[in-house]
């Protein structure tokens, strides 16, 4: 652990404004920091922050935190106005003004702008910010980010709202992925960052023995020190939960932290912006360790962004085609990306045939599919599958999903609360489109919202394909992105591993699901996964599904295919945001 730093931090309690030490602030939340280095060494489960609404707010008690009705009203205040970040510099500088772009995907008037910032004026005062950032040492910096974090935790009704408005999620999804599930990731990140750090000791002192003569003596110093500006690309579908692993583990590991949202996804990252600033104002740190950059449709400052010489470390999740372009162009920074794969699942045999097709169909419909990890090509011998219900032809697994599927969002209210409202219209031309790919198991039908009329809602379409025709080959090693899933018949369980090698070699995946209750088949399964290095999960049949992953357990990627050349969390995340200085002096 590093000595704590003795300067005074300034930070708002309940009932006020307290002047408190570094070691106070330290001290609030050293055992929230303990825990977290504890599990993700151990893995097991653990979140601090709760996932139910009702434990925020004044039904819970919780003292700072806003409730469910506060949270509307702090969303409502927001639209039609401008999102001022007091402080930040370059907002009159020639290239500066305003930015507004969002579009709720419920059809929700947004007309939220934000500052666009001249960045010439900007990028040399987050710079200036960094030294003193340095000197607080890795346990200050992650009890200030761990207060960040606090702060947005007390406020996650509003950060929900925000969320569903920008994403298209549903409202409870937009609350768990956006606001405590998010957090969770943030802090994963600061445990990782603060771990990494203090590997090597503060300081230390050396002797040589010279035999007869006076042994060399040498006192060192090791500083970790950052990189320099980290640029986080921001997403439309996951603002917070993927924006916050690498906006924590750049800030904890000495980085200024510059977000560019995604034009459609401002708010969250926005707001994330604010609350950070005020934090490190009140902490006694320069504001400018975080900034936002908004841009106007059609810009692409990100373009601009990613090869300034001042942006050294980049997160970004997005497409591949500009995951491709940063990891080629942006030579002079660290390049993090998450872009976009082919997720499979093989199903070979079940001895839960209804729990399987519970399981899938609730994975295919989850925010209409619109999330890097949900399945798309289900590999299905053309022979039929054993289950514990008899065996089943490719044919009828194929209708049974179908029928699953369609039985789950049957209803109208839970199919609204499960799909969300469909992101942007290049998703629903996709799902829209699919019916001529091949044979259609399940066609998709639009869902009409009672709250929001303006909202587009999708059911899955699930189309049939023969792995054997010629035209099934560009459709299976292609990603189609949305609620668009294809049961593809192969030769045999064999052939589809072969096929699953394949996919995740040349196209990358970010999860890949099995169901069989052969050991000789698993051992194949496990094997491709762990030679193309994917993350496997199998025979899933209750309320844990393929296309989700809890923080300090499980990792999000593998960092060793081409959907994402880094992981969410693990030590390679972070571990490469800083270096370590050394100075040695004569003892």
């Amino acid at each position: 652990m590093t000595a704590p730093v003795t300067t005074s931090v300034s930070t708002s309690v309940e009932g006020g404004s307290n002047e408190l030490s570094a070691a106070q602030l330290i001290e609030r939340h050293r055992a929230t920091l303990d825990r977290a280095l504890e599990v993700i060494r151990s893995r097991e489960y653990w979140s601090p922050h709760p996932e139910h609404p009702k434990a925020y707010g004044e039904e819970s008690g919780a003292a700072g935190s806003l409730s469910a009705g506060q949270g509307q009203a702090a969303f409502d205040a927001l639209r039609g106005s401008r999102f001022e970040i007091d402080g930040q510099p370059g907002q009159s500088g020639p290239e500066g003004g305003w930015a507004a772009t969002e579009v709720s995907p419920y059809g929700l008037e947004m007309g939220i702008e934000y500052p666009r910032p001249d960045l010439d004026v900007l990028l040399p005062a987050m710079r200036e910010a960094m030294p003193a950032w340095r000197e607080a040492g890795p346990e200050v910096r992650a009890a200030v980010c761990l207060e960040i974090l606090a702060r947005i935790s007390a406020r996650t009704h509003e950060f929900a709202h925000a969320v569903m408005h920008t994403s298209g999620q549903a409202f409870m999804m937009a609350f768990q992925a956006g606001g405590p599930h998010a957090q969770d990731r943030g802090m994963e990140a600061v445990a990782y960052a603060y771990e990494e750090q203090v590997r090597t000791p503060g300081s230390a002192e050396w002797s040589k023995p010279q035999g007869k003569r006076d042994p060399l003596n040498l006192s060192k110093h090791f500083t970790p020190v950052g990189r320099g500006i980290s640029l986080l690309i921001g997403c439309n579908t996951f603002p917070t939960w993927n924006g916050y692993p690498g906006f924590f583990a750049s800030l904890a590991t000495g980085n200024p932290v510059l977000v560019k949202p995604h034009p459609r996804a401002v708010l969250p990252l926005a707001l994330t912006v604010r609350v950070a600033r005020e934090v490190l104002a009140e902490a006694g740190f320069e504001s400018n360790l975080v900034a936002l950059a908004a841009e106007r449709d059609g810009e692409g400052i990100a373009k601009e962004l990613a090869v300034r010489p001042e942006i050294r470390i980049i997160d970004y999740t997005g497409s591949t085609a500009f995951g491709d372009w940063l990891e080629s162009n942006a030579h002079q920074a660290r390049v993090f990306t998450e872009k976009a794969g082919v997720n499979t699942v093989i199903i070979d045999s079940t001895d839960d045939y209804k729990g399987m097709l519970g399981n899938l169909a609730f994975s295919l419909s989850l925010y209409s599919g619109q999330m890097c990890t949900t399945p798309q090509n289900l590999l299905i011998p053309r022979g039929g599958i054993t289950t514990d219900a008899g065996e089943k032809s490719y044919d009828e697994v194929a209708a049974d999903l179908a029928t699953a599927v369609g039985k789950l969002l049957g209803d109208d209210a839970r199919a609204n609360a499960l799909l969300g409202a469909i992101v942007n219209q290049q998703v629903r031309e996709r799902v829209e489109s699919a019916a001529s790919l091949g044979e259609v198991a399940l066609p998709s039908r639009s869902v009409e919202h009672p709250d929001f009329p303006g909202a587009t809602v999708r059911t899955p379409v699930i189309v049939k394909l023969e792995s054997a025709e010629p035209e099934a080959e560009s459709v299976c090693f292609s990603e189609f992105f949305g609620p668009v899933s294809f049961a593809v018949a192969v030769d045999s369980a064999a052939d589809a591993v072969a096929v699953l090698r394949r996919t995740v070699r040349e196209k990358g995946a970010m999860t890949v699901g099995a169901y069989t209750t052969s050991p000789e088949v698993e051992r194949l399964i496990e094997d491709a996964c762990l030679d193309e290095c994917a993350q496997l999960s199998l025979n899933l049949t209750g309320g844990v599904y393929v296309n989700q992953t809890a923080a300090f357990s499980d990792f999000h990627g593998s960092g060793g295919n081409p959907a994402a050349n880094s992981a969410l969390c693990d030590g390679a995340f972070v571990s490469d945001r800083f270096r370590t200085v050394q100075v040695r002096r004569p003892a």
